[in-house]
């Protein structure tokens, strides 16, 4: 756990102007019920909306830990931290969504059939293991990672999903991966119907899994996989 910056997340949320408001802004964007939460803490979710309410009295540092604590049991670390600088779309600066590193590693072919996906290339790499995986922003993500940057959105191992929503052809986030001295595992395309041609031949010769994801919702999406996720742990 990133326990540092844990620590400065609680302590923002307990010296916030609005701490209950705080506290459902970063539980919404990381798309976790008041019932979940509630039944993770050990509380009832009557609880959970009154303190974001305001109706209690002011949320103490220890509820606020716990409540933090229960979203990390439920979405990890790094999304909890990441959670509190997202936007109302869910992007956060440099255009990250979702990033998790996995306890355990999942199959890449898992990942896939967990939301509907299809491999358009590499398929023989299907069995071969996942260590995390980042969900961007495509647009945002290709115009604010720059240099250095990019390299965030590979976490702690470049074994790993780059899902890259909002996605027209395909092309650029191929292209952004292309010039990147990292390389992930998969390159997952959501936001369109087909992929161009040319995505698929440079993700050929990078050698990675490109796949395509049906355009469903993005919280639909990031709940189909963290399931995924949560099953495997």
């Amino acid at each position: 756990m990133e326990t540092d910056e844990i620590y400065k997340l609680i302590g923002k949320i307990v010296l916030s102007e609005n701490p209950g408001l705080l506290m459902k802004k970063i539980r919404e964007n990381l798309n976790v019920k008041q019932k979940e939460l509630a039944e993770s803490i050990g509380v009832s979710p009557p609880v959970i909306s009154d303190y974001e309410k305001g109706k209690r009295r002011k949320a103490g540092v220890r509820f606020i830990k716990k409540y933090v604590e229960g979203l990390i049991k439920l979405r990890g670390a790094d999304s909890v931290i990441l959670s509190i600088y997202q936007d109302k779309q869910g992007a956060i600066n440099g255009g990250i969504i979702d990033i998790k590193d996995y306890k355990k590693p999942i199959k890449v072919m898992d990942l896939i059939d967990a939301v509907q996906g299809k491999i358009l290339t590499g398929d023989y790499m299907a069995d071969h293991y996942l260590f995390g995986h980042t969900v961007l922003d495509s647009i945002k993500a290709i115009i604010a990672l720059k240099g250095e940057q990019f390299y965030r959105i590979f976490g702690k191992s470049s074994e790993r999903a780059l899902i890259f929503t909002k996605v027209g052809l395909g092309r650029s986030p191929m292209v952004a991966v292309r010039i990147s001295p990292l390389k992930p595992r998969v390159v997952a395309i959501h936001g369109t119907q087909s992929v161009e041609k040319l995505a698929i031949e440079m993700a050929k010769v990078e050698n990675i899994v490109l796949a395509l994801i049906p355009p469903i919702e993005i919280s639909m999406l990031l709940d189909k996989i963290n399931r995924l996720v949560e099953q495997n742990d």
